[in-house]
């Protein structure tokens, strides 16, 4: 037995309280030094324990994080390359073409172009609300009450009438138009402005911040920055509360325009499929008056001459007095510029599409178009560009640059400066009205980073990273002191940057996953010194302990990350037996990172990924067909006779979903085998690919449940949801 060595020098009889004198206080201290020199030591070691867990806690946070949002902005990118080659094909196509014809809507102008038409196109009144009715009756002009009425029915799930829904649109829309491009806010010593970031849908979120911070009024004014819409279920009724309090309150509640408040990204995350979802009848006129009210919205918000506060960020062309001056109305998308007649812009006319005549189509990404004024080959249908073609090659030279003017081909930008067509980069040389559109594209688009300099952004496809450099020059520039900025989901719901220079502010909580992230809002005094408050509006969420909340929001992510590699098995595969020459069936793991990453492309650190994707190895190196077989995910089996028609299918299921629901112009959920048959031709063509009409026609045949011809469009993505058979065991 082990005895302290305090212990060991004392004499028995005073060890057993025998003794007085001298040697007692030398006992006690003897019996604090052998108490408190193990318990230090241990609760050393239980902090080092501690750190290091949280710390590799962390990590996977982090790593989860880059999963999510590699996969979100890959997304996007992929929306503006599938809107630009659909703007390629109206600019160099015939007007006969039948591709032409098939996504021509999308670009035309408005049926209504004079605003005493659109009075009457916003009309409600022959909409009658039934004795049926149980929903909430609203009297105009809106009152708080009404508004609080208005909100408590949406909180419990009821839904306004769409007569109603139409009355609050018109207001709005007659409201918006008087108001200036970036209004002006003044914070006195008696009142505080709350500012709030991206909510998407998310009504939740919005009901905690009124909860906590109380409803917007005179003595509490807000301005939302953006983002109202998609991804969420309840993004109209987001939008009926704040145009409701934006009618209550004109002058206190500010509501600035988010990259999402556009008809073109609504048809890919959600936003128009919900609305025609809850209003059947209407949907189709409610989706088109808020399209006019989108481009009506404010483009950003200034507070006492010192703060700046827009949706995505700025650039270093980004400039005040321009985006003052500027026509907003006129960018119904700002995906694509408006047109341009004769060289110039009208400015009478509204943005819904082109005229006739020229147009220029450029690139959110800063790639170059070829002027569209130059006479550089005759316009012709897709189907007469076939790769089969034996002119001399000249057509199938003819379709590769018409990609690459369309900004589909990587391999451009390498060659772009000895393009003879090509026309300036982006925002250079365009005039007045390119200039114009670059301003509200970085306005709405674009992402701080930590290097100085301005450069696009990739990554999303639009706008451009700005540096601490850019932030102190626009700022300095304008006499501002703070950029209040959203447009990217932050873990905590806010960010500083740049010095403290840039602020965050992001609202949806629980954004890609419960527990993925907290909101936030800010509160700002006279002072302009903002105060963040954080929250989370699941119940489920706030009971989790911290491990719990990461391995919750992990599996997610790791799903979301096996659905990608399961969709791109054909490409992964061939990508891996790059690396195994001898046709072993292993690769290192080291190869496996280089070829899944050269596949995906979403800049993810897979070799730290590999314990949660890679089950097992033998001797570090990987079985990649085995590892494809256990990824644990399924498939319907449908008989079609080219199955590479199905690879496609889940690797393109977005674009083929947004593709769909344009040429669905009726809005009535359903589409033709003929309509079925130009969207996959139109896929292939985006995709520099060929499929076979007969494998087009095996897959419509499989896809028509009910043989009545036709093809329901959520039942056609239902069919293809991919399900995780680990979560079913």
């Amino acid at each position: 037995m082990n005895v302290p060595v305090c212990f060991r020098q004392l004499k028995p009889q005073r060890v057993m309280g025998c003794g007085v004198g001298k040697s007692r206080p030398q006992q006690e201290k003897c019996d604090k030094v052998s108490i408190s020199v193990p318990a230090i030591r241990a609760a050393l070691l239980i902090q080092r324990w501690y750190r290091q867990y949280v710390a590799r806690l962390e990590m996977r946070r982090r790593c989860t994080w880059n999963i999510f949002q590699s996969i979100e902005y890959a997304g996007e990118q992929n929306q503006i390359k599938l809107y630009n080659f659909f703007g390629f094909l109206m600019d160099h196509f015939t007007p006969a073409s039948s591709e032409r014809n098939l996504i021509s809507h999308i670009f035309r102008e408005n049926e209504v172009c004079h605003e005493t038409e659109w009075e009457r196109y916003f009309c409600y009144k022959g909409v009658e609300v039934p004795d049926s009715y149980s929903g909430p009756h609203l009297t105009f002009p809106m009152t708080f009450c009404g508004v609080s009425k208005l909100m408590e029915a949406l909180k419990q799930k009821q839904q306004l009438h769409a007569r109603y829904v139409l009355q609050i649109l018109g207001e709005t829309w007659r409201l918006l138009r008087f108001l200036p491009n970036i209004n002006h806010v003044s914070v006195c010593q008696t009142k505080e402005i709350t500012i709030c970031g991206d909510l998407h849908g998310q009504l939740e979120d919005l009901l905690l911040i009124f909860y906590k911070n109380g409803l917007p009024s005179c003595e509490k004014p807000y301005v939302f920055n953006g983002d109202f819409v998609d991804r969420g279920k309840n993004s109209l009724e987001i939008l009926l509360i704040l145009f409701g309090f934006l009618l209550v309150y004109p002058h206190d509640v500010h509501l600035n325009r988010g990259n999402h408040e556009d008809h073109i990204v609504n048809l890919r995350y959600g936003f128009t499929k919900e609305v025609l979802g809850k209003y059947r009848v209407h949907g189709k006129k409610i989706l088109k008056l808020l399209q006019k009210i989108f481009s009506w919205l404010p483009v950003a918000t200034v507070i006492n001459h010192k703060v700046l506060v827009v949706h995505g960020g700025i650039s270093n062309s980004t400039n005040l007095n321009v985006l003052t001056r500027m026509d907003r109305h006129r960018y119904v998308s700002v995906l694509r510029p408006p047109k341009m007649i004769h060289g110039s812009s009208s400015r009478n006319g509204d943005a819904g599409g082109p005229v006739e005549g020229r147009r220029r189509v450029r690139s959110l990404t800063n790639h170059s178009f070829a002027s569209t004024q130059r006479s550089v080959s005759p316009r012709r249908s897709l189907h007469n560009l076939s790769v089969n073609n034996d002119v001399s090659g000249s057509v199938e030279d003819e379709l590769r640059k018409r990609h690459r003017l369309a900004g589909l081909d990587p391999a451009y930008r390498d060659t772009k400066t000895a393009e003879p067509d090509s026309e300036p980069r982006f925002g250079e040389g365009t005039g007045r009205h390119g200039h114009e559109w670059k301003q509200i594209v970085d306005l709405l688009w674009s992402d701080p980073m930590p290097q100085n300099g301005c450069i696009p952004n990739e990554v999303r496809g639009g706008g451009c990273y700005w540096g601490p450099d850019v932030t102190e020059e626009v700022l300095g520039r304008h006499n501002l002191q703070l950029l209040i900025r959203s447009h990217e989901c932050k873990q905590d719901g806010y960010e500083f940057c740049h010095n403290r220079r840039v602020l965050t502010i992001f609202s949806a909580s629980n954004y890609y996953e419960v527990g993925s992230n907290r909101g936030a809002y800010i509160r700002m005094g006279p002072d302009l010194v903002p105060h963040c408050i954080q929250y989370q509006a699941s119940r489920t969420c706030r009971e989790l302990t911290l491990r719990q909340s990461v391995r919750w929001t992990e599996r997610s992510a790791l799903q979301a990350l096996k659905e990608q590699l399961f969709v791109h098995k054909s490409d992964l595969i061939s990508a891996f037996k790059e690396f195994d020459p001898n046709k072993t069936g292993m690769i290192s793991l080291r190869h496996w990172a280089v070829a899944t990453e050269s596949v995906l492309k979403l800049g993810l650190p897979w070799r730290m990924l590999r314990p949660q994707l890679i089950s097992r190895t033998q001797y570090g190196m990987v079985n990649y067909q085995q590892w494809i077989r256990e990824l644990s995910i399924t498939e319907p089996k449908l008989q079609v006779s080219d199955t590479s028609i199905m690879d496609t299918m889940y690797k393109n299921h977005s674009n083929l979903e947004t593709i769909f629901r344009m040429i669905d112009t009726d809005h009535s959920g359903l589409i033709s085998f003929e309509e079925f048959h130009q969207t996959w031709k139109l896929l292939s063509s985006h995709l520099k690919m060929e499929i076979s009409d007969k494998a087009i026609a095996d897959l419509a045949q499989s896809m028509d449940f009910n043989k009545d011809g036709s093809i329901d469009i959520n039942e056609f993505m239902e069919a293809f949801r991919l399900v995780d058979l680990s979560t079913h065991s």
